[in-house]
């Protein structure tokens, strides 16, 4: 009898390890897909923007212009074309990670009432909306109206986290997780080589040379959408789901306020939560400083080096490309227990790094700090990530991680902001280093937070 438990025993574990391998893959292939349709516009926004600079009709580019204009003067920010692009860009990006700051912590928290597949559907009808809106952008307004409603429905990403979550154990959601990072990188390597082709077609097509990358970025949505619809299992069974939704005014306010989740209130009845805010303030922090000097990076190799779009091209293909070894070869075996180790690793190497590219004086310098920067950019989020998700029993899952995904959206919604701010009025080494020093904040804070006990 006791054999024929123990073969009982290792069957099930199989089939849950099957379970796990099989849905990983689904969310990869679904990630990857989703990306590179998202990173395929930005390249383009160059381009883009001096076509709606030409058509636009609307009077709200030029309204944003005014608004971009005032703030380069105020920091003394030199007025030329690639200047002016990157700005007027980063206030379009702020914008796109301020919306899914609103909507990542609702439609985890919906997911954990309704289930992760319906809203993973939801979140994917809009971003293919987005690009419907897109390919008929005659004008600046639908083009920001598109980008409303992308950053509205990015849900997806926190979704896929989630349900990365519900398939594995302690012992396999660290590789689930670095799965979802490689996902990133091999898409921030190879969608944006496919916007700079349409980039260059652009000049060659005139008018309306935006159609044709929509209409591809819409196609990837859609085969997403349609993939989804076939392979995508639920993996959060009706009951182990939230008696009820968030319906009063208070409760809505706790998936939205600010303070509210910083603190998780969100979240109730949940052992260890200091721990998880102590987690969730050094996330914040960290992409908050991380954020702000990977914006201005572009502006510090076209200043220092005289760096040309092509040339930060292989400058970020160069950087993926470690975050993907990094991740496929590393974060996946790193041991449950140790993310939080790895974390701090992590964030404690980027201070050297930013200090090498601030102090930078040729290329060579600066692609040893950037070799840096990447390992931190493949092993912090990944780990924390990991981390943040053995926090709640299983109908909570989607809120902690949507409340999770919402602080790094609001710190990549500001941090650019801030961090233009200081290297226009200090100059690139002093913000760099700076940034660099600052780092330091989100270290203690996370040291401490206390080993999590794993359920």
């Amino acid at each position: 009898m006791a054999r024929t438990t123990t073969t009982e025993n290792q069957e099930a574990n199989g089939r849950d390890k099957e379970k796990m391998s099989g849905m990983v893959k689904i969310v990869f292939v679904s990630l990857l897909l989703d990306l590179l349709a998202f990173t395929m516009i930005l390249p383009l926004l160059p381009s883009l923007l001096d076509y709606y600079g030409n058509a636009d009709e609307s009077g709200l580019y030029s309204s944003m212009v005014s608004a971009c204009t005032a703030f380069r003067d105020l920091l003394g920010i030199p007025d030329t074309e690639k200047y002016n692009s990157v700005l007027f860009g980063g206030i379009i990006g702020s914008l796109f990670s301020f919306l899914q700051f609103i909507s990542c912590p609702i439609t985890g928290a919906a997911s954990d009432f309704y289930g992760r597949r319906p809203l993973m559907i939801i979140s994917m009808v809009g971003i293919a909306a987005s690009y419907v809106l897109w390919a008929l952008s005659h004008n600046f307004a639908i083009f920001v109206l598109a980008r409303i409603v992308g950053g509205l429905s990015k849900s997806n990403v926190s979704l896929s986290t989630t349900i990365v979550t519900d398939v594995s154990t302690t012992k396999t959601r660290g590789k689930g997780m670095a799965l979802v990072g490689i996902a990133f990188s091999v898409g921030f390597i190879v969608g944006p080589l496919i916007g700079a082709f349409f980039a260059s077609r652009g000049v060659v097509e005139g008018n309306a040379f935006y159609v044709k990358p929509a209409l591809l970025a819409l196609t990837l949505a859609t085969a997403d959408l349609l993939f989804i619809l076939a392979f995508m299992k639920e993996t959060l069974p009706e009951q182990k789901r939230a008696k009820s939704f968030t319906s009063t005014l208070t409760e809505v306010q706790d998936l939205i306020n600010p303070i509210s989740l910083f603190n998780f209130s969100a979240v109730k009845q949940l052992r260890q939560k200091s721990m998880l805010r102590q987690v969730g303030l050094s996330y914040f922090f960290y992409l908050f400083i991380f954020s702000g000097l990977e914006f201005t990076l572009t502006f510090l190799v076209h200043r220092r080096f005289n760096y040309t779009s092509m040339q930060q091209g292989r400058m970020f293909f160069f950087m993926g490309s470690i975050m993907a070894l990094v991740q496929g070869g590393y974060v996946r075996r790193i041991q449950p227990g140790k993310e939080k180790k790895v974390a701090l690793m992590g964030i404690i190497v980027l201070i050297p790094a930013f200090i090498i590219v601030g102090y930078a004086t040729t290329p060579f310098v600066c692609y040893l700090g950037l070799t840096l920067f990447s390992f931190a950019s493949a092993t912090v989020v990944p780990c924390l990530t990991t981390l943040v998700s053995t926090f709640g029993k299983d109908d909570q899952k989607g809120t902690v991680l949507g409340i999770f995904r919402s602080l790094g959206a609001l710190a990549r919604a500001f941090g650019p902001i801030v961090a233009s701010s200081v290297y226009w009025s200090l100059g690139a080494t002093t913000c760099y280093i700076f940034g660099g020093v600052s780092l330091l904040l989100p270290v203690m804070i996370l040291r401490r937070a206390d080993s999590v006990k794993t359920e």
